[in-house]
């Protein structure tokens, strides 16, 4: 695996069903960083195959190159639809940029993933959702286990049906936490479950704010209207910026591994993530 990782921002994503493909362009529109077409759980069984079908078909043409990553969230790759969904991709000639695998257990399915592409020659980016047991106790392993791997998403939805506990923010904080963890130690981006209760954005806000001070990169919506507040949340302000360019340019021109900004003394490690403050911003362009 030769491809070079590209910077993108991923504060926000949405869903859009392999079944009605005309909800794909309306999705591109809403302004989510993220737009995932889904053969998973928002396809009925009797409609998988066509919804499988009508997906590839949307990429038969080039996609714009408009700042929108797009990707498909295939069945779980330990059921035949999942298989098949991979066969399909497989065969092309059109295949997606990147795909989103569900219920992700064990490292050994991504590397395998992994494997086929490169016997294949197929440049596909992976990003996987941590929302099983199996998968939160290797959530590590599984965040080091391709370089094709761009993000990890947290679903709490299902973990919360695992665990047999709510899907309030605290009984899910030790979840949580251990999938910022693991994505932090690959140094990949790392997206929280979406806010489930549409007339509450104030509430939506509040834990989105929650879950970037924990370190997440962005959120899910299930609606277009929860995008801005999500965009925002995820943005650095114009503060954040202009301390993030200090510490850059500061490191710079140093030459130890610690600099003195606004009179605090900073660390190397902490330039990392002022380049990606600044990478957001630019990509963004806040």
């Amino acid at each position: 695996m030769t491809e070079e990782k590209k910077f993108q921002a991923r504060r926000s994503f949405i869903f859009a069903p392999g079944y009605q493909p005309e909800m794909y362009p309306k999705a591109l529109k809403t302004g989510a960083d993220i737009v995932c077409i889904d053969l998973e759980d928002a396809i009925a069984p009797q409609h998988k195959d066509i919804s499988r079908e009508r997906t590839m078909a949307l990429f038969a043409e080039a996609q714009a190159d408009d700042g929108v990553e797009r990707m498909v969230r295939i069945n779980c790759t330990r059921t035949p639809e999942g298989m098949a969904d991979l066969q399909a991709i497989v065969a092309g000639p059109n295949r997606p940029p990147a795909i989103m695998l569900p219920k992700v257990k064990s490292p050994d399915e991504i590397r395998a993933l992994d494997e086929m592409f490169d016997e294949y020659e197929i440049e596909i980016r992976l990003h996987a959702i941590i929302e099983t047991n199996h998968g939160l106790e290797a959530a590590y392993e599984i965040a080091q286990s391709s370089d094709r791997l761009d993000a990890m998403f947290f679903g709490g939805v299902d973990m919360a049906a695992e665990l047999r506990s709510s899907t309030d923010w605290l009984n899910l904080l030790y979840a949580r936490s251990r999938v910022v963890h693991a994505a932090a130690g690959a140094e990949v981006d790392v997206i929280d479950v979406p806010y489930l209760d549409l007339n509450d954005l104030d509430g939506m806000r509040r834990e989105a704010e929650a879950a970037r001070d924990l370190g997440f990169s962005g959120k899910g919506s299930i609606h277009p209207k929860q995008i801005p507040i999500l965009n925002d949340v995820f943005s650095p302000s114009d503060e954040d910026i202009a301390h993030a360019q200090k510490i850059v340019d500061a490191f710079a021109v140093a030459e130890t591994g610690l600099v003195v900004v606004d009179g605090k003394l900073i660390e190397k490690p902490v330039l990392r993530a002022m380049t990606r403050t600044l990478a957001v911003a630019e990509r963004t362009r806040r």
